[in-house]
């Protein structure tokens, strides 16, 4: 489908002016390079941590100490019934895994790990009741769900003591929530910073380019023809900036991919960082493009209308 005249030439006028600013900063590449690096680093650092606080929350839901509740049968209840339990629990959709600890298996551990092993033998039976270890699944290992299923579980018939350990929980959402708001915090100030250092980048370049932009005016150009190059400007130092960004939070996690890989197995664990997806990435991109652009309109509509030819 061809596109009418003026649209067709209007998008080919952008195109033009979005190649020469993208020239202007290849003709200067140390200065160029140097506000890119500022950027990419200013915009790497909330990222950076942004990604690791996900990984946090994705090895809490991996620890087998998550949000586990113990269900103490009565003495009354046969491993017959209690495997029948277990099963049947097992086919709720709050429940991720129920493992059984029958009296035997209890008391062997209780032997190996208390040390008592000779007191033990003078008891004529078992006092260890059978055991169902749960594990809920993943949208019901928060706090509030988890206390809501113990009660569930706590009214059936055969279960005796019902026991959450939620304060570990508890703790670590908290612990996960003030980084993510200490994130925003940082995330906010740096993004000023990208702004400022955009609108100081555009700002020199106003100066350098003053003659230019007199002439300009005198012939005829609008504001509008003239605030496209530096727009364009700011909008490629934001681009790379993130560009820049996103391969220093690439290169840091590469760094610690191996070695959290070796800390994991050591606890017989799969975990493994996680690096940028598409759409973070996506996202991150386009952040720092619309913050270089943002901050290019700033200096662009304070400087530019100073400048008037005499």
């Amino acid at each position: 489908m061809r596109l009418p005249r003026p649209v067709h030439n209007y998008l080919v006028r952008h195109a033009q002016v979005a190649l020469n600013s993208l020239g202007r900063l290849y003709r200067t590449p140390f200065a160029s390079l140097m506000t890119i690096a500022v950027l990419g680093i200013a915009l790497a650092l909330p990222s950076g941590l942004y990604l690791l606080t996900g990984n946090l929350q994705k090895l809490g839901a991996q620890w087998d100490g998550g949000a586990n509740l113990s269900l103490f049968l009565h003495k009354s209840v046969s491993v017959s019934q209690a495997q029948a339990l277990r099963k049947k629990l097992a086919q709720w959709p709050e429940i991720a895994s129920v493992q059984l600890i029958t009296p035997e298996q209890a008391l062997a551990e209780f032997r190996e790990l208390s040390g008592f092993g000779q007191a033990l033998d003078l008891l004529d039976d078992n006092p260890l009741p059978a055991v169902l270890a749960i594990k809920p699944g993943a949208q019901y290992s928060t706090a509030n769900a988890a206390a809501a299923l113990t009660e569930k579980l706590r009214a059936l018939p055969e279960v005796e003591l019902a026991q959450l350990d939620l304060k570990w929980v508890k703790r670590f959402n908290a612990i996960v929530e003030i980084v993510q708001r200490a994130i925003w915090v940082m995330a906010a100030l740096l993004g000023l910073a990208v702004l400022l250092i955009v609108g100081n980048t555009i700002r020199l370049e106003i100066q350098n380019r003053r003659e230019e932009i007199e002439i300009t005016k005198l012939i005829g150009a609008t504001n509008r023809f003239i605030h496209r190059p530096f727009l364009y400007a700011g909008l490629w130092y934001g681009l790379f900036g993130a560009l820049f960004g996103a391969l220093l939070v690439e290169l840091a996690l590469l760094q610690l991919l191996d070695p959290v890989r070796r800390l994991a197995g050591l606890y017989r664990s799969s975990f493994s960082l996680d690096m940028l997806s598409a759409g973070e990435l996506f996202y991150l991109l386009a952040g720092g493009a619309f913050l270089g652009l943002l901050g290019a309109w700033i200096a662009v509509g304070r400087h530019l209308s100073a400048i008037e030819p005499r």
